[in-house]
C-alpha cells in the first residue's frame, strides 16, 4: 500500500460502528489511530483490517478523561505530524430503567462518554488542525437516531446525543474561519453489539415489545468515508443512516 496522505482519530475503534469506520478508513488508504478503552479490542480491529493494518496505531484512551485525551492527540501528532479527521464516536448506555430510578453516577457515566468525551478532543483537534500546515481538517460526530426523537428509558443517552447536535452547530460554526468543517452522522439500528438484544424485542413507546430491523454496520463505515472524503470546501452538516423499516419516523 502506498503512504496514507490523510490522518484520522476514530474514538470507541474496538467494537461496533467504530471498528467498522476504523476498517473502512485504513482500508482507504487512511493512516488511523484507534482510540478505546481496551487495548485488546483496538488489537483485534487492526488484525481485522488485515495488511492495511500496517498504518493503524492503537492509544488505549478514556475520552472522558482530559489527560487521556491530550496523550491521545499527542501521540497522534508524534506519530504522524497532522490530523486531518476525528471521529468522535465513543459512547455508552444507562440500563433501561424508569428515570427516577437512575442513580447520578450512571447519569454521570453516559454524560462523561458521550459528551464530555467529544468536547474534550473536539478541543484537542481544534488545536492541532489551526496550528498544522495545511490548516484545516474536519470533524465527525456520531449523533445517533435518539439526537430526534427518544426511545423509553433513555434520558440520560437521549440527552446527551441532543447535546452532541449543539456541539456539532457550534464547532461547524467556530471552526468555520480555520477550515475546520463539522458533521453529524445519526445512526439508527446498525447490526453491532449494541443492537444484540433487539433479536428479542425492543420496549416501544406504546409499552409493548417489538423485534427491529437493522443494517449492516458497514453502510455507516462507507457514509463515515464519504464525509470524511469530501474536499474541506463541502460539509455533510446531517445525515441520517438507519435500517428503513425501523422506527424511528413516528416515534416519540
Amino acid at each position: 500500500m502506498s503512504t496514507p496522505e490523510k490522518v484520522a482519530i476514530v474514538t470507541g475503534a474496538g467494537s461496533g460502528v467504530g471498528r467498522a469506520a476504523a476498517i473502512t478508513l485504513l482500508r482507504a488508504n487512511y493512516a488511523v489511530v484507534l482510540a478505546g478503552r481496551r487495548p485488546n479490542a483496538l488489537t483485534e480491529t487492526i488484525a481485522a483490517a488485515g495488511d492495511a493494518g500496517q498504518h493503524a496505531l492503537s492509544v488505549a484512551t478514556d475520552v472522558g478523561d482530559p489527560a487521556a485525551v491530550a496523550r491521545l492527540f499527542a501521540e497522534t501528532k508524534a506519530a504522524f505530524g497532522r490530523l486531518d479527521v476525528l471521529f468522535n464516536n465513543a459512547g455508552r448506555g444507562a440500563p433501561p430503567v424508569p428515570l427516577e430510578d437512575l442513580t447520578v453516577a450512571q447519569w454521570q457515566q453516559v454524560v462523561d462518554v458521550n459528551l464530555t468525551g467529544p468536547f474534550l478532543c473536539t478541543q484537542e483537534a481544534f488545536r492541532m488542525m489551526k496550528t498544522q500546515d495545511p490548516k484545516g481538517g474536519r470533524i465527525i460526530n456520531n449523533g445517533s437516531v435518539s439526537a430526534h426523537a427518544p426511545r423509553p428509558f433513555s434520558a440520560p443517552y437521549t440527552a446527551t446525543k441532543h447535546a452532541i447536535t449543539g456541539l456539532t452547530r457550534s464547532a461547524s460554526l467556530d471552526g468555520r474561519a480555520h477550515n475546520i468543517a463539522c458533521g453529524q452522522i445519526d445512526i439508527g439500528n446498525a447490526e453491532t453489539e449494541m443492537t444484540e438484544s433487539m433479536s428479542a424485542g425492543i420496549v416501544q413507546a406504546d409499552g409493548s415489545t417489538k423485534v427491529e430491523a437493522t443494517m449492516d454496520v458497514q453502510h455507516v463505515a462507507d457514509a463515515v468515508l464519504y464525509m470524511a472524503g469530501l474536499p474541506l470546501d463541502a460539509n455533510v452538516q446531517f445525515m441520517t443512516v438507519m435500517a428503513t423499516s425501523m422506527p424511528f419516523i413516528g416515534r416519540g
